[in-house]
């Protein structure tokens, strides 16, 4: 995928307003098909993350993350209070949500919903957290590694100093296997491999701004 960041972006802080959004790239993949890169998420893209969260059709989703319970039962709201900023990758032709990515303050290895808890939102520390979510339609088009590089890139010029992770089932191989693609390395002591929860910690960082264009 070939992202190209736009000009003249207002100045802003993260995390943005709730369901602000900011428009800071397009993107063309493989395909050619075109795409919208937001940072924040506007009310119609939060219904759509609720409606694809409830898809029970979706089984990679439905056992390997926790999404039912956070957006789809849960509230949008409550979970935003946790300080997180969410960035969306949008099909331009149909406006269909394509990929989420969120990042935000969280303790290092603290479980997600899916492993039953419910972390309160703490900030005592520079850890942040990164997940990811592509969608059916979406899937298998090559795109998730740029895009992940772009948003950990975005928010870094943000947040300069912090240390990022993910956390995720580790019988989820599609995830495991970006993560590493990613340069994340697994932390067996922040994991719970004997209730399958596996955290990675990102190792040296790498600017990915290096132009306005980038390859595919």
């Amino acid at each position: 995928m070939k992202i190209i960041p736009r000009d003249n972006l207002p100045t802003f802080s993260l995390p943005l307003p709730i369901f602000s959004s900011i428009h800071i790239a397009d993107a063309i993949c493989q395909r050619g098909e075109e795409y919208d890169v937001f940072v924040g998420l506007g009310k119609e893209y939060v219904e759509q993350l609720k409606q694809l969260s409830l898809d029970e059709s979706d089984v990679d989703l439905q056992n390997s993350t926790g999404d039912r319970n956070r957006f789809g039962v849960g509230s949008y709201e409550d979970w935003y209070k946790k300080g997180r900023t969410p960035f969306c990758l949008v099909h331009k032709q149909t406006d269909a949500l394509a990929a989420v990515i969120w990042i935000g303050p969280k303790p290092l290895g603290i479980k997600s919903q899916k492993f039953g808890k419910d972390e309160k939102y703490k900030t005592q520390n520079e850890w942040h957290t990164i997940s990811w979510r592509s969608y059916p339609v979406f899937r298998g088009r090559g795109m998730m590694k740029n895009f992940t590089k772009f948003v950990m890139d975005t928010y870094r010029m943000k947040f300069p100093n912090m240390k990022l992770w993910a956390g995720m089932d580790d019988r989820n191989t599609a995830m495991f296997k970006l993560s590493s693609e990613l340069g994340f390395e697994a932390d067996e002591s922040s994991s719970d491999l004997a209730n399958n929860w596996l955290v990675m910690v990102k190792g040296q960082y790498i600017p990915y701004h290096k132009s306005k264009m980038f390859g595919y």
